[in-house]
């Protein structure tokens, strides 16, 4: 436990040291380069969502996921390297993942950037990316299936259900739903990567108490750089983390919620994103089914901005009840042995 304690400080001093400079490059690269958006660019298809975050992409740089993707990596590459490991599969996953997703928001990412500097705001189109991430899902999971040996979930009072080939797609629905719920919540200052932080120290105490040291500690090192990386993403934020870390950081939390082997905890532990992947799944059937929107603007969080709630009041209310689930998650697993 104290060498845990010790990367999570240690990552969060490290993440802190390098986060100010990275914010004033990314503003000197935007205020240098950055030419005047044409009026009305953001206008079509989603016009309520587009008015209520008007601005923030555009006055608050993006990237933030970069920076944090490479120290993650380069912390936990250091700490393996000289300290080893006992499970080399599990860190080959979820390095793997974490830096493959991370990889496809990366590009997408350097595009809006780039695009940005011409007077435009244009990423990947997201066909594209969602063909990438079922693509990098599909090796995810016959990681976990091939090199990891897992092939099975468990669920509380109905047992062991061994699924066999069968767990190909099912952990590679898995990852990608994860990874576009944290995308779709990243909105608002602060939603996204709090809700992470709440939802990775719920599994942190689950992999500590099933001695999984290799996931242990690379959920520290994980946490620390997100302490310090949350520290300019509150309201109101200085950073965004952008799509590299969006997509690799969901996804990532599914592989770590699969390697627990605890499925119905990572779902209730990650409750409030999977409300809000929800909430934009039913907005998008019922508008091809029926051609209506059954909310005036989804995902979920952006409703209530529609209504009327404060951002910070969104985000704190959300993180109380990310961690009401995750509290609720974390003793189905404990219960489960």
């Amino acid at each position: 436990m104290i060498e845990l304690l010790g990367l999570v400080l240690l990552s969060f001093i490290v993440t802190s040291f390098f986060m100010v400079p990275f914010i004033d490059l990314l503003y000197y690269l935007r205020m240098r380069y950055r030419k005047p958006m044409p009026k009305g660019y953001d206008d079509a298809g989603t016009p309520i969502h587009n008015k209520l975050l008007h601005g923030k992409d555009l006055e608050t740089p993006v990237g933030g996921g970069i920076l944090l993707i490479f120290l993650v990596t380069l912390l936990i590459g250091l700490y393996f390297r000289f300290y080893g490991t006992e499970q080399p599969a599990y860190l080959f996953i979820l390095l793997f993942v974490f830096l493959t997703f991370g990889l496809i928001g990366l590009v997408d990412d350097v595009k809006k950037i780039l695009t940005a500097f011409s007077g435009k705001y244009a990423g990947i189109k997201g066909r594209y990316i969602l063909i990438l991430q079922i693509l990098f899902a599909i090796l995810t999971a016959g990681g976990l299936y091939y090199i990891a040996g897992i092939n099975n979930i468990y669920i509380p009072i109905l047992g062991n259900f061994i699924l066999g080939y069968w767990y190909i797609p099912f952990a590679s629905f898995v990852i990608v739903a994860f990874s576009n719920a944290y995308n779709i919540s990243d909105g608002l200052d602060g939603l996204s990567s709090g809700l992470l932080l709440i939802c990775l120290f719920a599994l942190l105490v689950l992999a500590s108490t099933t001695l999984n040291l290799t996931l242990a500690s690379f959920l520290g090192i994980w946490v620390g750089s997100l302490f310090a990386f949350l520290y300019f993403n509150i309201y109101p934020a200085r950073i965004y983390l952008g799509d590299a870390g969006a997509l690799s950081f969901g996804a990532t939390l599914a592989v770590v919620g699969l390697l627990t082997g605890k499925i119905l905890a990572l779902t209730i532990i990650g409750g409030v994103y999977v409300l809000i992947v929800l909430s934009s799944t039913i907005q998008i059937l019922t508008k091809r089914l029926t051609g209506k929107k059954m909310f005036p603007v989804s995902p979920f969080h952006m409703y209530l901005r529609y209504i009327g709630w404060e951002e910070p009041k969104i985000v704190m209310r959300l993180w109380l009840t990310g961690a009401i689930f995750a509290v609720f998650g974390l003793w189905l697993g404990l219960l489960s042995g």
